[in-house]
């Protein structure tokens, strides 16, 4: 399953040198940061046009719930109103996955995977030069 494809480049021989090297560094985490920024954003558009969606399918059974608030009423809203729990469902699971995942790279650190998966990529932005979309935020300072 690790074949090795021609269109994504491997780590060179000289990769300690550029593993040192302080500007390469920096591309590698500005790419992080904008993996960062972007995941937020994505959370962001989640809560912004699903969750309203979602709370506007289930205003019957929220304003139920306000009356009158019994278990039955919440599980009568719950299961019988699959989509505006999927969708609220979705926004809460995205927003726990970045905040595990943002978590666990300040206290432990990058993974060794993850690091050199952003190294290859940042390799990738270099060698495609200013054609990349990523190009002027990475590489240019």
């Amino acid at each position: 399953m690790d074949r090795l494809d021609p269109q994504r480049p491997e780590m060179p021989k000289n990769a300690p040198e550029i593993a040192l090297d302080p500007v390469f560094k920096a591309q590698v985490e500005r790419l992080h940061q904008l993996t960062v920024y972007s995941r937020w954003l994505i959370v962001g558009i989640l809560w912004i046009s699903v969750a309203p969606l979602s709370v506007w399918g289930w205003r019957y059974e929220l304003s139920l719930l306000r009356s009158h608030f019994t278990w039955a009423a919440l599980r009568y809203g719950i299961f019988f109103n699959n989509l505006p729990v999927l969708g609220f469902s979705l926004c809460v699971g995205m927003t726990a996955a970045v905040l595990v995942w943002q978590s666990r790279n300040i206290l432990m650190g990058l993974p060794r995977e993850e690091q050199r998966r952003l190294e290859k990529q940042v390799l990738r932005i270099r060698a495609s030069g200013s054609s990349h979309p990523l190009w002027k935020w990475i590489c240019q300072p």
